[in-house]
């Protein structure tokens, strides 16, 4: 193998350009050539391939989002569009594909793997919602995001007397609610994993404004509902003074922490040495801070398991 190409699909997570960076830099090591594909399957399709040298990652494993950006792409769904891809890699002379990008970029690598073509997927979004790893990258630097979010709130909570509803990503997982809110100690945390009891909602907040609790923080994932729905229905139970924050994409921005650069280092080099090693058709991960790779079709075909454990421990400590 003389040549590879990485790319970054789906919605963009801080660490995207410290894997950017180990994929470029760890190939160029082994004497690749590597290509840098632009806005994900999208420019695939159209050819927007780019050699990358050792300064074309220089000064960036500290930036959030993604240099080479990113793009949804509905073509690539279609045999066609994987056809046109394929077609483009071959064009450049690229013989190895790294796919850095959540569920629906892992589709378009395992499609890509059926064609006969190798590609690695790197596990990149802040829902750390992805099968066969601990972590994937972005999670961390968005945990801490929302927290230091909750953190400003709380005092505002607390200086009017308020109950806060936070709103956070996670369609399908709650890792990014459950964290945050077990972080930052709030009475309620709503999941998509979990089944939840308004009327249990009510009365732990009534409990606590008898014991003259003057504020409260109830964590909402996405995936379980509108925040201001359930603000409106807390606040007609209760007769609390109750606001709503969405924090929506300020979670995806924002420069990397050390977990994530380090994190999206070490799989990035992991997915260029299991290209060199023949592997194809795998994801990289990390469990129990040892590096991992499993087949992309039995990761795609596991559901997300969130920690309920550590969910009941939420409950437990927000009496």
């Amino acid at each position: 193998m003389k040549r590879i190409g990485v790319l970054t699909s789906g919605g963009d997570s801080p660490g995207m350009n410290a894997a950017i960076r180990a994929v470029v830099r760890k190939g160029i090591y082994h004497d690749l050539e590597v290509y840098g594909i632009k806005y994900g399957y999208s420019g695939l399709i159209a050819g927007d391939i780019h050699k990358m040298e050792l300064g074309s990652v220089g000064d960036i494993i500290h930036r959030g989002g993604t240099m080479l950006y990113t793009a949804r792409c509905e073509e690539f769904k279609t045999l066609e569009g994987q056809q046109k891809g394929i077609e483009q890699l071959k064009k450049f002379g690229i013989e190895g594909l790294v796919v850095i990008g959540g569920d629906g970029s892992f589709q378009g690598a395992k499609k890509l793997t059926e064609h006969g073509f190798p590609t690695i997927g790197v596990p990149g979004t802040i829902d750390n919602d992805i099968p066969g790893t601990d972590f994937t990258i972005g999670f961390d630097t968005a945990l801490n995001t929302v927290i230091d979010a909750i953190d400003k709130i709380r005092d505002t909570a607390t200086s009017h007397e308020r109950t806060y509803v936070i709103e956070v990503m996670g369609r399908h997982a709650g890792d990014l609610a459950l964290w945050s809110g077990l972080a930052d100690g709030a009475e309620t945390i709503l999941i998509p994993e979990a089944d939840f009891d308004m009327d249990q909602i009510v009365s732990r907040l009534n409990r606590g404004q008898e014991r003259g609790k003057k504020h409260s923080i109830i964590m909402v994932a996405e995936g379980v509902g509108n925040g201001f729905d359930f603000g409106k229905r807390i606040s007609e139970a209760t007769n609390m003074e109750t606001r709503v924050t969405v924090l929506g994409h300020i979670q995806r921005g924002g420069s990397p922490t050390g977990f994530d650069r380090v994190l999206a280092s070490r799989l990035g080099a992991k997915a260029v040495d299991l290209l060199l090693a023949g592997e194809a058709g795998v994801t990289v991960g990390i469990q129990n801070n040892k590096l991992v790779h499993h087949d992309i079709e039995e990761i795609l075909s596991q559901n997300h398991q969130i920690d309920l454990d550590m969910y009941k421990l939420s409950q437990e400590l927000s009496i």
